[in-house]
């Protein structure tokens, strides 16, 4: 549950950020928390340990194509012209190397596995694909606030997946609301969401979602509508007017009044929702509108001093085959 955690905080500030182009190093400091529902969100906070009550605190230093993260006694190094990405425990002085190809291939398999549980969970049956239309949606409440030094205002993105031709509440689907508090463009931490875009470009296409490999095959496989919110949200967030510096990602899935009715009579999901939303939600829960999860991220520290010592692994540490 904690290495859940840890690559969840890795990954999040791509959901968090626009991505633009910017050539300054960085090094920025930020806490993360993540709240699953349902019966993940228990699971979580009997396992996830402090880091699922009080989320974690990271350090990320960027300069060129290299990236490290510092998590308690973890480094997460991310070399885009070696692609390869490193992990490495500090305390045991030992470090893992997987290529980007080998992790092409655990993203494969993790999705394989993942339609084929789907498929299990609806009693092997095929359902048809419906046609989906996404509404975007921006506001600025005119709210105001200071966060690591800066002065930013709020502004709430609202992504709404539904079946084309239906209302969200006529025919089920899926609303991610996104709570910016926006800075002015800080290049650094523009530095950052860039890197992290091309990491997860050069690693899947197109698909960059802030989502650790079997976590992102998992959703899209068992809840397709998760791919085109996100993909909505990373084609518009770079028209936003500032740099987020702390935000709040809530993900509703929405049941329709066919869902609740199957529900009833069988016991189970299905639908647009589909076993993802089931499973992260209580299953004593008959209401038609339900929290999958809700991500938090902010921005404590930023500063453009980046070390040769930031970036590598300590002397003497070897390297666990």
């Amino acid at each position: 549950m904690k290495r859940m955690f840890r690559t969840c905080v890795l990954a999040l500030p791509i959901v968090m950020l626009a991505a633009v182009p910017a050539s300054a190093d960085v090094k920025a400091r930020s806490k993360t928390q993540m709240k699953f529902e349902g019966m993940l969100g228990r699971m979580m906070g009997m396992f996830g340990g402090k880091a699922a009550k009080d989320g974690i605190e990271s350090t990320t230093s960027i300069k060129g194509d290299r990236e490290v993260t510092l998590i308690g006694q973890s480094m997460h190094i991310i070399d885009l012209s070696e692609e390869k990405i490193y992990d490495v425990d500090l305390k045991k002085k030992s470090y893992t190397v997987m290529t980007f190809d080998e992790m092409r291939r655990k993203m494969q398999e993790a999705q394989a596995r993942a339609q084929k549980d789907a498929g299990k969970a609806e009693g092997g049956q095929q359902k048809p694909e419906k046609e989906l239309e996404v509404d975007f949606d921006v506001k600025k409440t005119g709210q105001k606030k200071q966060l690591a030094g800066y002065d930013t205002e709020q502004a709430i993105v609202t992504i709404t997946v539904r079946e084309k031709g239906k209302t969200l509440e006529e025919g089920g689907g899926l609303v991610m609301t996104i709570d910016n508090w926006l800075g002015p463009k800080i290049p650094a931490m523009k530095e950052v969401a860039d890197f992290q875009m091309r990491f997860f470009q050069k690693l899947n296409g197109s698909q960059a979602t802030g989502m650790s490999a079997d976590q992102m095959a998992a959703a899209y496989a068992l809840f397709p509508m998760m791919k085109d919110a996100m993909e909505r949200w990373q084609k518009e967030a770079g028209d936003l007017d500032g740099t987020p510096l702390a935000s709040t990602m809530t993900v509703e899935a929405v049941k329709s009044p066919e869902d609740m009715q199957r529900e009833q009579e069988n016991g189970g999901g299905g639908g647009l929702t589909g076993m993802f939303a089931k499973k992260l939600m209580k299953h004593d829960d008959a209401k038609p509108r339900a929290t999958i999860v809700t991500m938090n991220h902010e921005v404590l520290e930023v500063s453009t001093s980046v070390t040769a010592d930031d970036l590598a692994i300590p002397a003497g540490f070897k390297e666990k085959k």
